[in-house]
């Protein structure tokens, strides 16, 4: 009984932590709380049921791709599974965040090998799992009507030194240009969607 009332509620220090760490108030901790243990009574959320809540938003394309790239930016400790800890403060930063912190993150996210660099492939991995899964919700001018067209488009745009890959400034400028990218990103969940999964 101890354990289940553990799993119930933050402790004071958590949800100071949390506080301090995140764009959330005490009130908004709780509720989001409460719903994540509610939809995650283990406390973790695995990449499956990740999967699923994205289904849940695009019901007419597959957001499997995307939401596994997703997925492994909020498991920050890259241990299969999501805590509270670590989606709230991914949660902090996309949906209550900075521009900037946002586009940091975004970066992080196309960055798929890590290496301080977006390739041309890195984009068209990500740029190919939105199409997929935003399917025939968007009606696209025809010069990004595909994957490819689209990121040579931003490739056109966004590579200042023509050399194949897109530095985080790079990045960022072009992308304060192009609000798709930083849309596309932005995970604007309300807790009520949490529970559409069950």
């Amino acid at each position: 009984m101890g354990n289940e009332h553990s799993n119930s509620k933050l402790s004071p220090e958590e949800l100071r932590e949390l506080e301090d760490a995140t764009y959330f108030d005490k009130k908004e901790l709780q509720k989001w709380f409460r719903e994540f243990m509610k939809d995650c009574p283990s406390g973790t959320l695995s990449k499956d049921d990740f999967v699923r809540i994205y289904q849940q938003f695009f019901p007419h394309g597959d957001p499997s791709q995307f939401a596994s790239h997703v997925f492994k930016k909020f498991d920050s400790n890259a241990n299969g599974c999501i805590t509270f800890k670590e989606f709230i403060m991914a949660l902090s930063v996309t949906s209550k965040g900075t521009l900037d912190e946002k586009l940091d993150w975004a970066f992080s996210l196309y960055d798929l090998d890590g290496d301080g660099f977006i390739s041309d492939r890195e984009m068209l991995d990500i740029v190919y799992s939105i199409y997929n899964m935003v399917g025939n919700m968007l009606i696209l001018p025809k010069e990004e009507d595909t994957p490819e067209k689209r990121v040579s488009k931003i490739f056109l745009q966004m590579d200042k030194d023509r050399d194949g890959r897109l530095t985080k400034e790079e990045f960022k400028e072009g992308s304060r240009m192009d609000p798709f990218i930083v849309h596309a990103l932005s995970t604007d969940f309300d807790s009520t969607k949490l529970e559409q999964k069950k």
